[in-house]
């Protein structure tokens, strides 16, 4: 059979990666076509509006690619924005009107996280994906609950990608790593993770920058660095912010490895919301989650008003609790970011029950092997 992967960021990119070797191996004779448009993948209302030019002509060309392809499955890997229109299309185009046995069929990896917001997007979901795999075990009940009954949990592929680079991690590696960013054999190390878009990053790493001045004696502070972005910007946000330049190592990006080698030699993190604060759990790292945003204020009365959820990190979200502190737009300051970091890097207590309620999290998302079970899937 074809299969045509869609996926527009960085997360969705590995974890794509990963879905499709496990196709190759449940589908000796698949064809495999990949759409990878980073971007394309912009934030907020403002953001797509003001590149909705650069988005159209996207839309476009991958209308042009499935259909020289001619795919038995879309696969769609988060990137709701994108992918939901893209569902649309190739559902009026290849599936409407045909008989369900020869039709072609959409299947949702990662779907869109419409339990916090936007959920009248259901509607979409429900009239055009034929099976939605889910990464995240509290989303299937929810998703049944409104009478979307093609939902299964798969497992979560970050499980998986951290196993297999645990399993070939070696300690020559990290002494390597940690010489090439000058690091003292014996010096603890705060990762920051301030996300993967540049705007994400002008907001949130001056932020972390600063905590890491006030609070961090004693400690290397290392930036973990994204892909699709210049190390320039990174470089001019340290120089504003930092006064003690010998504290600060910008990590080059190697794709995962690169953040997970950084988690794996990591005391403690600060971390903007999204996928980074599970893999932090996972490698069992204290941390706080801090996302700075513009219009903070208005965004904290709105996010009252519409999410739908008591928390933004994946980590809270699957535990039920708060395991982690989230500091997000108008709960977010300096002061209260410096605080809490110097929690999770002096006291013992703070971090012992972060790392309890990791426990809880981990057997939640239960075994590895995401891929394989969402390959069988697909290629069933």
């Amino acid at each position: 059979m074809k299969y045509y992967l869609i996926a527009g960021e960085a997360s969705g990119d590995l974890h794509a990666g990963h879905l499709m070797e496990s196709i190759r191996k449940h589908d000796a004779r698949s064809e495999v076509r990949y759409w990878y448009r980073p971007d394309l993948a912009y934030m907020g209302f403002v953001s797509v509006v003001l590149h909705l030019p650069q988005i159209l002509r996207g839309m476009k060309e991958c209308k042009a690619d499935i259909a020289e392809f001619e795919p038995d499955r879309l696969i769609l890997v988060d990137y709701p924005g994108f992918n939901l229109k893209m569902a649309s299309w190739f559902y009026d185009t290849y599936v409407a009107g045909r008989g369900s046995s020869v039709a072609p069929k959409i299947v949702y990896y990662i779907p869109p996280k419409i339990w916090a917001w936007k959920e009248k997007r259901i509607v979409q979901i429900r009239k055009y994906v034929n099976t939605i795999l889910s990464i995240l075990p509290f989303e299937v009940d929810w998703y049944r609950d409104r009478d979307v009954s093609q939902i299964c949990y798969v497992g979560n592929p970050t499980l998986d990608e951290i196993s297999v680079f645990d399993s070939t991690l070696t300690e020559k590696e990290i002494k390597a790593w940690r010489r090439s960013l000058n690091l003292p054999s014996e010096s603890r190390v705060v990762a920051l993770m301030p996300g993967s878009r540049s705007q994400e990053i002008e907001l949130n790493l001056p932020m972390m920058l600063r905590s890491a001045m006030r609070v961090g004696k004693g400690f290397c502070f290392v930036i973990a660095s994204a892909p699709n972005i210049d190390v320039s910007l990174y470089e001019k946000i340290i120089k504003t912010n930092v006064v003690c330049p010998e504290m600060i190592r910008l990590a080059p990006c190697d794709g995962s490895k690169s953040s997970f080698m950084l988690l794996r030699n990591a005391y403690a993190a600060m971390v903007t919301s999204g996928t980074a604060t599970l893999e932090t759990a996972i490698m069992r790292v204290p941390q706080v989650v801090c996302y700075a945003m513009r219009c903070a204020k208005l965004f904290s009365f709105l996010r009252r008003l519409f999410l739908r959820v008591p928390y933004v990190s994946l980590v809270n979200l699957i535990a039920g609790f708060e395991v982690v502190p989230e500091l997000v737009a108008g709960d977010l300051s300096q002061e209260g970011l410096n605080n809490v970091l110097g929690k999770i890097l002096t006291d013992e207590e703070s971090r012992q029950k972060q790392l309890e309620g990791y426990e809880c999290v981990l057997q939640k998302l239960g075994e590895v092997g995401a891929p394989d079970r969402a390959a069988s899937i697909v290629t069933d």
